[in-house]
């Protein structure tokens, strides 16, 4: 259980800013190639929120674990 805290964080961190980037390009503040699979504004900064919920929500649960020693 030492070894989760730091993985959980690594993890959330990773999902916040995935999430970070999806919905910069779905409001129109990242520019993706037209031959690019991210072409629905809308659809991936809907996903893009979910994702950042999700890695804030482990960075939280994360912390809240006893630290290593």
């Amino acid at each position: 259980m030492n070894r989760a805290r730091p993985i959980l964080i690594a993890v959330g961190v990773l999902l916040a800013l995935t999430g970070g980037l999806w919905i910069g390009q779905g409001l129109g503040y990242v520019r993706w190639p037209q031959e690019s699979f991210m072409l629905g504004q809308g659809e991936w900064a809907d996903r893009g929120a979910l994702v950042a919920i999700a890695g804030l929500a482990l960075i939280l649960v994360a912390r809240r674990l006893p630290k290593r020693r």
